[in-house]
């Protein structure tokens, strides 16, 4: 078993796993940390390689598959759907569309409840088991919640959502209702939320979930690991990722870093980081060169990424510097015509989702990526997520947001007869 230990990002104090913490008393957010140092990266790579095309068991995750750098517990702890093992599809349209040869979409919502909050969910709710919780809480959008109540009830452990009211999608609501969440809409934003579901853990004694907890991220760093394998570990150019609560880079990039160390992988991938404009505080700090500062009210039609105060911002600038990235945002109306040409290439994406495609679009036009480097944009929810903004956007019923359809493909309402249908066809 690898030594583990969490440690906080700005002071580098130490905690051991006993303690369940999430915060540093300096207020930094935690890492987990691991003594590499014994660790030989060609036995691990060719373990991982042994446990693909595992059938049953925790190690048909694609998650656990990479247990050693994930959270080496004890496998009686271990909550997992077999989550994982997503798809790599070459991008087709939309990779014309973003002016790319060589560019592959990672679909995470083929986990099992539509999104990449399984991979950290699996292992925060293995972390609850593992502290004896009975009870896990989240602040959310929709993703997380979804994730959060099915875990939950998986383990027999009673769900608390705390939401915005009014601004969540109702697919992702549906998901959370449906395996037994408790959910408690608030007045205000998800940033409010996530304010009052921290106080409510500390005094009420439940387990926190949000990406704040270090085994989250650690969860989610399997992303990185099942691409890198799926591509017979050959590093791409760039990896690009929306950027909401900044967890998911966050952990990209730690993950990465960690089978560098290994001498796993041979070179470091750029990550660029996409926020929607409305709501990119992170990007705001990295164009302007100034410091943090949240998005009161932010403001996007990528529910999932509409967050003004994300928790992990020193995590993923932390990730973003090492690996030589970039931050770059994204309008509603290029959130919303490359998520049109995702779903024409028959793949199809949640609007957060598109912000890879959008954003991998806008930094081949600046130069940033070259046209023939190899770029794997993560798509992180299902389609059918926000059915609504894909009515929406093809009925082009969004003017009051400022989107257009431009790339509609609205219904026909046609006469019962073969000559309607002769007629609507030519």
């Amino acid at each position: 078993m690898i030594e583990s230990w969490l440690e906080c990002i700005r002071c580098n104090k130490k905690y051991d796993l006993e303690e369940v913490r999430y915060n540093c008393t300096c207020g930094g957010t935690l890492d987990m940390r691991r003594d590499l140092s014994a660790v030989d990266g060609r036995e691990l790579k060719q373990l991982w390689e042994d446990r693909w095309g595992t059938k049953r068991g925790i190690y048909a995750s694609g998650v656990w598959r990479y247990k050693e750098l994930i959270f080496d517990c004890d496998e009686s702890c271990i909550v997992t759907r077999q989550e994982g093992n997503t798809r790599l599809y070459e991008a087709g349209k939309a990779g014309e569309y973003a002016g790319l040869k060589n560019f592959l979409l990672k679909h995470e919502g083929e986990n099992p409840t539509g999104s990449f909050k399984d991979r950290g969910m699996t292992c925060g709710v293995s972390a609850a088991k593992f502290y004896n919780a009975d009870s896990v809480a989240c602040a959310s959008t929709g993703n997380t919640s979804a994730s959060m109540s099915s875990y939950a009830a998986i383990a027999g452990m009673r769900s608390v959502i705390f939401i915005p009211e009014g601004k969540i999608a109702y697919g992702k609501l549906a998901q959370a209702l449906a395996f037994g969440g408790k959910t408690l809409q608030i007045a205000g934003n998800f940033d409010d939320a996530m304010e009052l579901v921290q106080e409510v853990c500390r005094e009420l004694n439940i387990y926190l979930v949000n990406s704040i907890n270090p085994f989250r991220i650690e969860g989610q760093k399997a992303i990185g690991f099942e691409v890198v394998q799926q591509l017979d570990w050959k590093v791409p150019d760039w990896f690009v990722i929306p950027g909401g609560n900044l967890g998911n880079n966050s952990a990209l990039s730690k993950g990465m870093q960690e089978l560098y160390e290994l001498g796993i992988i041979d070179r470091i991938p750029r990550i660029a980081v996409i926020q929607a404009a409305g709501s990119a505080p992170l990007s705001r700090m990295w164009k302007e060169g100034s410091k943090f500062e949240p998005v009161k009210d932010p403001e996007t039609i990528a529910t999932a990424i509409k967050i003004g105060n994300p928790v992990s911002w020193e995590k993923s600038l932390r990730g973003i510097k090492w690996s030589n990235g970039i931050v770059e945002d994204v309008t509603e109306q290029e959130i919303m015509d490359a998520k049109a040409m995702v779903d024409a290439a028959g793949i199809g994406a949640e609007p957060a989702s598109c912000c890879s495609v959008a954003g991998a679009k806008k930094l081949v036009e600046a130069g940033v990526i070259k046209p023939d480097e190899t770029v794997v944009g993560i798509l992180t929810g299902n389609i059918l997520k926000d059915p609504d903004a894909v009515i929406g956007y093809h009925k082009d019923e969004l003017g009051s947001m400022g989107i257009k359809g431009n790339y509609a493909n609205a219904p026909l309402l046609i006469e019962a007869s073969v000559e309607a249908v002769r007629k609507a066809l030519s």
